[in-house]
């Protein structure tokens, strides 16, 4: 397997970040695009109300995914720290611990969605309508989550351990074999949403696969480690699994919080637009994991070279990577706004014909919702930060502020106040507020 060459304490920070972030935002994207693809093939194959029952089972999917995410992130700033320490074998330890702990909660999920499916869609805001279809996505998909968690945690520490590229291809390759399998169980099968459900399925599979795959026989440094038996080495992973929790819990409210979002969303624009509000928003849902993953892909990037230089105690690259990756951001986030805006009758005509009500909806709707962009990849890279300093508190407060606290009332009020338009208006709004908060406490506390 070819390398990358990298030193999280010497190379330039500017080459060092762009080493990393390419390969992560291409891998981030294609991960991505199984959730368009998705929607894509399931609106075209199924229709309108396809789509909608789809968007109501995807926060499960996004919660398995935040518990990878949440492990991965807190397992690789501890073990950054640890290896800019020198101390390999602790490193290793907290990896394995990582991974069987993100294994376990995502046998519990599975377990709890299949034993009680119709209880579940209910708690979604699944309507009778479209209960058919989305039982049908649920039950099939359910079964993936712990490779979707594998394939998570794995991907943040193969990063650390030299290879982007590789990363990049964990996710890469299972994208492209999502989208062969979504036409050919959609189009030619006609299996409707329940295809789309397992090719996503199948794809997800092998990108846990794949993530295992390397560090049992082709990782340089991080390596599994086996761990004791003893009471001794239990408390110790417990204690270790708490505080990967606790560094990484952010992320996993990021998740949660797009989870709420779309609770919410469905919510409302069923309440105010009916199904074909929901299907106009579910363009929007199906879009904001492409959004997320940019931002995502930043943060991802910046935090081993931040972790380790932090426990290095080399401040100025701390410091530099920071404005680097808000660079980027600022970048990254004026184009997708830019491009949602410009593009929006194409992006929708992807997903609907034009003959029906949701259509419209969504053309009016999307270039509102596409100025979250910018202020969600400026939010998420900060979060990434205080992460990455082992700053828990701050970074997962800022992300109960975007995600929740902000993002909850606006949802409830801007409609009432200037009508349809505010549905799209939330989602923007609670992320400037999350800016001016973050940015306010930055330059007044944390900017020496």
């Amino acid at each position: 397997m070819k390398r990358d060459s990298l030193d999280f304490a010497t190379m330039k920070i500017g080459p060092l970040f762009r080493a990393l972030f390419f390969p992560t935002l291409v891998g981030m994207i294609f991960t991505s695009l199984i959730t368009v693809i998705d929607g894509i093939f399931v609106g075209r194959g199924v229709g309108a109300g396809g789509i909608a029952s789809v968007n109501i089972v995807a926060p499960t999917y996004m919660i398995a995914s935040g518990i990878g995410l949440m492990f991965g992130i807190g397992a690789s700033v501890v073990a950054s720290i640890k290896l800019s320490e020198g101390n390999v074998k602790a490193a290793n330890i907290i990896l394995t611990q990582g991974f069987i702990a993100s294994t376990v909660l995502a046998l519990l999920m599975t377990a709890t969605i299949l034993l009680a499916p119709h209880r579940t869609l209910t708690t979604l805001g699944c309507s009778d309508e479209l209960r058919s279809n989305a039982m049908d996505y649920m039950v099939f998909i359910s079964p993936a989550l712990i490779f979707v968690m594998i394939q998570c945690i794995g991907m943040m520490l193969i990063r650390l351990d030299g290879s982007p590229k590789y990363a990049m291809m964990c996710q890469a390759v299972p994208a492209a074999i999502n989208i062969i399998l979504d036409y050919v169980m959609i189009f030619p099968m006609n299996m409707g949403v329940k295809g789309a459900a397992v090719a996503t399925s199948i794809s997800c599979v092998i990108g846990g696969l794949m993530a295992l795959v390397y560090f049992l026989g082709f990782s340089t440094t991080l390596k599994f480690y086996r761990l004791k038996l003893s009471v001794k080495s239990l408390k110790l992973t417990l204690r270790n699994t708490g505080y990967m929790v606790k560094i990484g819990f952010a992320t996993f409210l990021t998740e949660i919080a797009m989870s709420v979002m779309m609770i919410t969303g469905n919510y409302m624009f069923m309440l105010r637009l009916g199904e074909q509000g929901v299907a106009a928003y579910s363009i929007a849902c199906y879009l904001f994991p492409v959004v997320f993953s940019i931002a995502n892909a930043i943060a991802q990037s910046a935090q081993p070279i931040i972790s380790y230089n932090y426990g290095a105690r080399s401040h100025r690259r701390v410091s530099h990577t920071l404005k680097v990756a808000l660079l980027t951001a600022l970048i990254c986030g004026t184009a997708v706004s830019t491009g949602i805006a410009l593009g929006r009758t194409a992006i929708v005509s992807a997903f609907l014909t034009p003959d029906v009500p949701a259509f419209a909806i969504a053309t009016r709707g999307l270039p509102l919702f596409g100025i979250c962009s910018l202020f969600f990849a400026m939010n998420i890279t900060f979060i990434g930060y205080y992460q990455s300093l082992e700053k828990a508190v701050r970074s997962t407060v800022y992300t109960l502020l975007r995600g929740i606290i902000f993002l909850v009332p606006s949802f409830l009020i801007l409609p009432s106040i200037i009508g349809d338009a505010g549905l799209w208006l939330a989602i923007p709004a609670a992320e400037i507020l999350t800016s001016i908060v973050i940015v306010g406490l930055f330059l007044l506390k944390d900017r020496r």
